[in-house]
């Protein structure tokens, strides 16, 4: 400030004044940059979901365009924190406001793979063929492993060789349906992402 010639200070105070004056005009760059982004988002289609990355289960909304009922595949543009969502309240950590690159990624496996014992290929199968598998094999391991009593004679009603870890982000009541279908089978091994 010091080596400021009274030409600089006129030309710095004038611009200062004038920049003031067109924000309070309504020229402010925040509102306009709102607009856009509103205005970029009205045709989209607005979903709520939660965060798939940890245990927090941020809510965030995403925006899609298309309509396969118009045979245009629907396409998310647009993920932000959810502000009504209790736990976020519309804030993101630097994974979650990177959502939107997992979803368009080109490694992102969106179908089911099996790979056959000994192979080194992994090969394509429909979702009834990898539910019929996983259901085949979990019947065929609870019928081989299946403790009914123990060494004393009392009803245990145990399976301990297979286990279940139920996913981070899912919600309470996503927890508890799935207590609920895996214990009645005498699952014991049962945990939660949250705690790894």
């Amino acid at each position: 400030m010091t080596d400021m010639t009274r030409r600089q200070f006129f030309k710095l105070t004038g611009a200062t004044l004038v920049g003031s004056s067109l924000g309070l005009l309504g020229f402010a760059p925040g509102p306009a940059l709102a607009e856009v982004r509103q205005f970029k988002l009205l045709r989209a289609t607005e979903i709520r979901n939660t965060c798939p990355y940890c245990s927090v289960a941020c809510g965030i909304l995403m925006y899609s365009l298309g309509d396969r009922a118009k045979n245009a595949e629907a396409n998310i543009i647009h993920i932000e924190g959810d502000p009504d969502h209790p736990v976020n309240r519309g804030t993101l950590c630097p994974k979650g406001a990177g959502l939107l690159d997992m979803v368009h990624s080109k490694s992102r496996l969106t179908h089911p793979e099996y790979r056959a014992p000994g192979s080194d290929k992994w090969q394509r199968i429909s979702w009834d063929d990898a539910l019929d598998r996983i259901s085949r094999l979990l019947k065929a391991d609870r019928d081989a492993n299946f403790v009914a009593k123990n060494a004393e004679g009392q009803t245990v009603n145990r399976w301990i060789t297979t286990g279940m870890l139920a996913a981070s982000g899912a919600t309470n009541e996503v927890g508890y349906l799935t207590h609920k279908v895996m214990r009645p089978m005498g699952l014991l091994v049962f945990d939660n992402q949250a705690r790894v």
